[in-house]
């Protein structure tokens, strides 16, 4: 009989400060991340690499953890290659040895939001990957709107977390961005993709 590990992912430096009134500073970064790992957290999201001279100066300066210390960022824009995308150099700068990368994974967002093809988008989330991978880094997808896309599109929602999974991601994290799907349906739904 084989035993299943569950692994905690924690984004409490990047989701935290997304709440009107807070804003860590480096120091309080650090103490959090201290916490955190004595909690025994798996993975800690340190926020958004070369987002802004706060998390830059904490990703020059994070403490030792036993956790998988992660940068987040998105995936390369469309028209521009993995190399050549400021971003993803950001967040591979940060020399942690997993990224987390967002990417949209609801068909809406995709055309209205990034104005590009769904398979623009399904390259995007490819070559980003790839690129983690191919610079050694641990690569983690954020699907974001996945639950909502799903909803609308689940054969496209798919493909973009078939797209990681291909080219290299380890993990897949199905965001429910809005907060807007119930439990039952994250259960059925996280059990289709299971099956899938």
């Amino acid at each position: 009989m084989t035993r299943e590990r569950l692994s905690l992912f924690d984004t409490t430096l990047r989701d935290g400060q997304q709440t009107q009134g807070v804003q860590f500073s480096t120091d309080e970064k650090a103490q959090i991340t201290r916490a955190l790992d004595a909690l025994g957290i798996d993975y800690i999201d340190g926020g958004w690499a070369g987002a802004n001279p706060s998390d830059s100066a904490f990703f020059e300066s994070r403490p030792e953890t036993r956790a998988t210390f992660t940068a987040f960022g998105m995936t390369k824009r469309a028209g521009r290659s993995a190399d050549n995308d400021e971003v993803l150099a950001g967040v591979l700068n940060a020399n942690t040895p997993a990224v987390c990368l967002v990417g949209k994974t609801h068909d809406f967002h995709v055309e209205t939001a990034l104005g590009i093809t769904l398979e623009a988008n399904l390259a995007n989330i490819r070559e980003s990957v790839a690129h983690l991978v191919a610079k050694d880094r641990e690569a983690l997808f954020d699907a974001e709107h996945f639950f909502d896309g799903y909803k609308a599109n689940p054969a496209y929602a798919l493909d973009c977390l078939t797209a990681a999974y291909q080219a290299g991601a380890r993990w897949v994290v199905l965001c429910d961005t809005n907060g807007g799907t119930l439990p039952h349906e994250i259960g059925e739904i996280t059990s289709k993709v299971i099956a899938a």
